[in-house]
């Protein structure tokens, strides 16, 4: 399959879809998703809401998701790191990096790393205030 330029919200869903595959079947980071989300067509539909607003700045996405990784992270004994965001963040790029081509695609991997890094840095404030609680 050629490169494409991601434009609309069908190459958002292919990126998504691609990607979650990966994710899915990473033998360090699966487990996070496969053991907590319940309905995978919804929850792949709010990503693409999330990744459609993210790069075209259309208000499609609802939702939280600082703090729901943060409680997600509570929820799994704390056991998510700045080297599962790696993994995550590697296989976003190489998807993006295998499929896609243009400005939106760098937006796309530039963005990824900004919210990795936020996500994470929210999952460590959460910890710190509920210890000292």
């Amino acid at each position: 399959m050629a490169r494409v330029k991601i434009e609309t919200r069908k190459e958002v869903q292919l990126l998504v879809t691609q990607f979650y595959e990966k994710v899915r079947e990473d033998a360090e980071i699966g487990h996070f998703f496969n053991e907590t989300i319940d309905d995978w067509p919804a929850h792949m539909d709010k990503l693409v809401d999330f990744w459609e607003t993210n790069l075209f700045f259309v208000q499609k996405y609802k939702g939280n998701p600082l703090m729901v990784h943060a409680e997600l992270d509570e929820k799994m004994n704390h056991e998510i790191s700045n080297y599962h965001f790696g993994i995550w963040l590697r296989h976003w790029i190489e998807t993006i990096d295998a499929n896609f081509v243009g400005e939106n695609a760098e937006k796309a991997k530039q963005r990824a790393r900004n919210i990795s890094v936020r996500m994470f840095m929210t999952i460590f404030e959460h910890r710190k205030r509920l210890s000292s609680n």
